[in-house]
């Protein structure tokens, strides 16, 4: 059985991840998620409601693919953790070109620390390939509408700690 690692801090779960979800489980018999615990981050959501968004989202993608998914969350090395897991495969995401600068460094470390595990890089569909956690989060809080981006119940979870708020009336004058 192939196991493959997909981290994230999925800090909210988007349509560019799920896109790499679903499309690893073609690589995989058993895709492990794991959420990353990264405290410097300051996460919105905490680790339960965004382990809780990755479950009810994967729930179907198991029955589409027939892949085994899983859930894990993570505090230690990545390398590490795809020991833990039985991972024999790294699977990370690729949006542009600045992502594979970071993502080269981090499999030359990955290698020096274990040569067993390989990383593979999948390229998001063009039309996720703009979108990014940390935007999503700031179009949110900006009122914005990021149904584009992520799921209907990630928006709504969006819009619960983003209530929108009414916007100023326009400056009168001449």
């Amino acid at each position: 059985m192939r196991t493959g690692l997909y981290p994230g801090t999925f800090d909210p779960l988007t349509l560019g991840h799920t896109d790499i979800i679903r499309r690893s489980c073609s690589l995989v018999d058993r895709l492990v998620i794991g959420v990353a615990i990264n405290r410097d981050k300051g996460p919105l959501f905490s680790l339960e409601e965004r382990v809780a968004m990755l479950e009810a989202e994967c729930a179907t993608l198991v029955g589409d693919t027939g892949t085994e998914i899983m859930v894990h969350p993570f505090e230690n090395l990545l390398i590490d953790c795809a020991v833990d897991v039985g991972a024999s495969v790294i699977i990370r995401g690729l949006r542009a070109v600045s992502d594979f600068e970071y993502e080269f460094q981090m499999v030359g470390m990955n290698r020096a620390l274990r040569n067993d595990i390989e990383t593979v890089f999948l390229m998001a569909e063009a039309q996720h390939q703009a979108i990014a956690s940390r935007l999503v989060k700031e179009i949110a809080r900006l009122g914005g509408d990021v149904s584009k981006f992520v799921t209907p119940a990630v928006r709504d979870a969006l819009l619960e700690r983003y209530p929108t708020t009414t916007t100023p009336p326009a400056p009168s004058g001449a």
